[in-house]
């Protein structure tokens, strides 16, 4: 089962320093940790990208939406990249949907499931027109296997929020740009899935009396912008979308989730979920949530988040107490214009 074509019904607002759009798509058929602590279970993770590489289809909506959103990024920039990494998560989209944004004459792709790299590669060559030097690695997120500066550009397309050590990750991208060098990123933020963990959780109080993690901590948006400064990123901005897809029932979401790559790998989560508690999770999904039509919504937050390594020619904040003008001269002469007017 795949998304198909979006309906965009899209309001946009400002929240917390970072803009908000919401879209709508129809389908046909917490917290960041320190390295020392393992959330997730890096080779569980690799074994269910193998799993979808097999499942995945040529397109997904859902994913080449957050690609196309995330590479609109590269136009927006007046310089362009000759050398640029690609790793992890819908990397196969970015590859199709490059079409010669950003400059790109090298182009690295990296992930940890040797199946998801076999696929990129084997797709390769339904990319016309594309001149564009392309190389295949299997490499970790977590343990970034690049030359310091060596790279104008790195991009990760949903793929991030899965590395134990987020900020470290981010630290050893920004080592491998060069100054000026761009980081585009696109992770799941916190509010993905909140109508599944709403379910599931009612359905483990109920049939086992208590909580089990099931589904994966991931960055809150109030986050983003500490992640980026943490790594030492200059000129950082971040900015939500939200996406509800549409699915005729839970087992279509999940089967998504599993084409995705998306599905849990908690250490400390069991392996299986209880047969009733399943049932009964899918039951309180759809009494909660169905809609009239009876698809069932879910909820995907994507957090896009922009940075650049120091140089010299970047803009800098002026140094404190540089200011010529306070706010109360600035207050006190928009009180006289009102007073006026």
């Amino acid at each position: 089962m795949r998304a198909s074509p979006i309906n965009l019904c899209r309001k946009t607002l400002l929240r917390g320093g970072a803009w908000r759009r919401s879209y709508s798509i129809d389908s046909g058929d917490d917290a960041v940790q320190s390295s020392k602590v393992k959330i997730f279970d890096r080779n569980l993770k690799r074994k269910q990208r193998d799993r979808a590489a097999w499942l995945t289809g040529p397109k997904d909506s859902l994913v080449d939406t957050v690609a196309e959103n995330l590479l609109d990024r590269l136009e927006d920039c007046k310089r362009t990249f000759s050398t640029a990494l690609c790793m992890g998560g819908s990397m196969q989209a970015i590859r199709r949907l490059l079409q010669g944004r950003g400059g790109i004459e090298k182009l690295i792709m990296m992930d940890t499931s040797y199946d998801m790299v076999k696929l990129c590669k084997d797709a390769e060559k339904d990319i016309l027109n594309d001149y564009v030097e392309t190389s295949y690695i299997v490499g970790d997120e977590e343990f970034l296997p690049m030359k310091e500066s060596s790279l104008d550009l790195v991009i990760s397309s949903l793929g991030l929020h899965w590395t134990n050590d987020l900020p470290g990750a981010m630290i050893q991208c920004r080592l491998a740009l060069k100054p000026d060098g761009l980081f585009l990123a696109a992770i799941l933020g916190g509010e993905t899935l909140k109508e599944l963990r709403i379910a599931c959780t009612i359905a483990q109080m109920e049939r086992e009396g208590g909580i089990s993690p099931r589904l994966s901590p991931l960055a809150q948006v109030r986050d983003a912008g500490n992640l980026l400064t943490r790594a030492g990123y200059m000129l950082p901005g971040v900015d939500v979308d939200e996406y509800t897809v549409k699915y005729k029932s839970p087992l279509d979401l999940i089967e998504h989730l599993r084409a995705m790559g998306e599905t849990n790998a908690l250490f400390q989560s069991s392996k299986f979920l209880n047969r009733e508690t399943a049932l009964a999770t899918a039951a309180i999904y759809e009494s909660m949530f169905a809609a009239e039509d009876g698809t069932i919504p879910a909820t995907f937050q994507v957090i896009y988040m922009t940075g650049w390594k120091e140089h010299p020619s970047q803009q800098k904040a002026k140094k404190r107490g540089s200011a010529t003008i306070s706010f109360n001269d600035i207050q006190k002469q928009f009180g006289s214009n009102n007073n006026t007017s």
